[in-house]
């Protein structure tokens, strides 16, 4: 009989997503070469609509935190809300793929199983209690991560891609790991809550947990992908097949946020007014760095890269603040972001062929010409992405600026604006693009029915959910009250 301790009920989603990730192995292995694609998709669409439903499933009677594994694991409101994000935005990564990697050969077992193992990590992410559950969690993720972009050996980009993020994202997770050793030694325990409880009750900050503090700040910067610690976001951006970079760009976003939450504002909340310090600088230097370079950029991929620098630096202003608000309003941002980042490439996805990558600025040129619907709707994603109202994006940039600014930080919210006004340029420029200038591509634009029904729905839930945010903006709230 198994120990009371360890709970298994409340695992149930990463544990049926673990046996289905099995099955779907020996469905690849078995299965003839000319039904295999099909039934990969299917079965992995069909694994995380029920994953979903499990997580929904524990959430609605969930009351207040609860804990298994001996609190190595916890279920609490933020955590359920990220893993339903993050199990959609798998889904809509494996459908907007799907005709993409077909084309190029790369649709295969070992795509669909890597998705879903890095799926399983980052559900371990974010409802992880432990600092060796976090580190678990993410390891599995990264590991993931570094094949999913080498997937294409026979692009040397990809593989230059793949080794730049693997080596610089080994460094991240040594900054990291010795972080958290220093905060082990310190206060002789891993677990989040204790450690939270030991830091708090202190009169005085270690100096040692201080030190810890850095790495650990660094370790997550970097895999966040912030400035000064941003080096290998452009190049894998660019570098990685765009299904590759969907997937790096979208959910595992999601996980980072709530990676961060379980360590800074959990386990390290009694050092608040040290790393806060440390995120106003990444913050500034990401949104300056992030909307500046992006200028220059004729590859779009590349430019949705310093897109995203920008993105986290506005992303940290919410957890900066160091309150409730704060931390929902980052969430907020986050799920809003992952929408637009999503919407962006699959776009870029649909206008490619085989042979044929659309990932140049220059490829949308008279856009509307060829379709006035797919124009419209890249017009809400980067109308979305620039913060114009009345879309999404506009809300999430007033929330994390509204946090800020209710912290105190009056001059850093000026600073944001500017930046964010010099994002628009950038982002404008493919409106005017696609609006304004003669077609240089007449193919006719193809599409799955499932992807092209996707996409509305993404590009269209920018513009609805910008007209009511209130409900998305309650669930966040209600989510990091439940949980903090």
């Amino acid at each position: 009989m198994l120990p009371p301790s360890l709970n298994l009920a409340l695992a149930t989603p990463e544990i049926f997503l673990l046996v289905m990730t099995c099955v779907v192995m020996l469905v690849d292995l078995y299965s003839p070469v000319e039904k295999r694609e099909g039934r990969l998709f299917f079965l992995s669409i069909v694994t995380l609509a029920l994953v979903a439903l499990n997580v929904y499933s524990i959430a609605t009677p969930l009351a207040a935190p609860r804990l298994a594994f001996n609190g190595m694991f916890i279920v609490d409101g933020m955590a359920m809300l990220l893993k339903l994000a993050i199990v959609i935005a798998v889904a809509v990564v494996i459908i907007y793929s799907r005709a993409y990697l077909s084309a190029r050969k790369l649709f295969s077992g070992e795509f669909i199983l890597l998705v879903l193992f890095a799926t399983l990590g980052m559900m371990i992410m974010v409802s992880a209690n432990h600092f060796i559950s976090l580190y678990l969690g993410l390891e599995l993720l990264a590991l993931s991560s570094y094949a999913m972009v080498a997937l294409n050996r026979d692009s040397a980009v990809s593989s230059e891609a793949a080794m730049k993020y693997f080596i610089l994202g080994a460094l991240a997770s040594g900054l990291l790991l010795y972080g958290m050793s220093m905060i082990y030694g310190a206060t002789g325990s891993l677990d989040v809550s204790k450690i939270a409880s030991i830091i708090s009750g202190s009169r005085a900050i270690d100096p040692l947990i201080l030190f810890g503090l850095v790495f650990v700040v660094g370790g997550l910067a970097f895999k966040l992908g912030v400035a000064p610690f941003h080096m290998w976001v452009p190049d894998v951006y660019q570098g990685a097949p765009t299904a590759m970079t969907l997937f790096i760009g979208s959910a595992p976003k999601l996980a980072a946020f709530g990676f961060i939450m379980r360590i800074l504002a959990d386990a390290l909340a009694g050092a608040v007014g040290d790393w806060q310090g440390m995120l106003v600088i990444l913050s500034m230097l990401s949104m300056a760095l992030g909307n500046i370079v992006a200028i220059s950029q004729t590859n779009l991929k590349r430019m949705l890269a310093y897109s995203t620098i920008s993105h986290m630096g506005f992303l940290l202003l919410g957890i900066l603040a160091g309150t409730k608000n704060g931390y929902a309003s980052s969430m907020f941002y986050i799920i809003t972001y992952v929408l637009m980042t999503a919407g962006s490439f699959g776009m870029i996805m649909l206008l490619s062929r085989a042979g044929f990558e659309a990932d140049n600025i220059e490829d949308f040129k008279g856009l509307n010409q060829r379709s006035p619907l797919y124009a419209l709707m890249m017009l809400f994603i980067i109308f979305s992405m620039a913060g114009i109202p009345p879309f999404l994006g506009f809300w999430a940039k007033l929330a994390v600026l509204e946090g800020a600014l209710n912290a105190g930080y009056t001059w850093l919210v000026v600073f944001a604006v500017l930046m964010s006004v010099i994002g628009a340029f950038y982002y404008l420029r493919i409106i005017r693009v696609m609006y304004f200038d003669a077609p240089t591509d007449t193919m006719p634009i193809t599409a799955r029915a499932d992807m092209r029904g996707v996409l509305a729905i993404n590009a269209f839930a920018l513009l609805l959910l910008g007209i009511f945010p209130s409900s998305l903006m309650t669930a966040c709230l209600n989510a990091i009250q439940a949980s903090f």
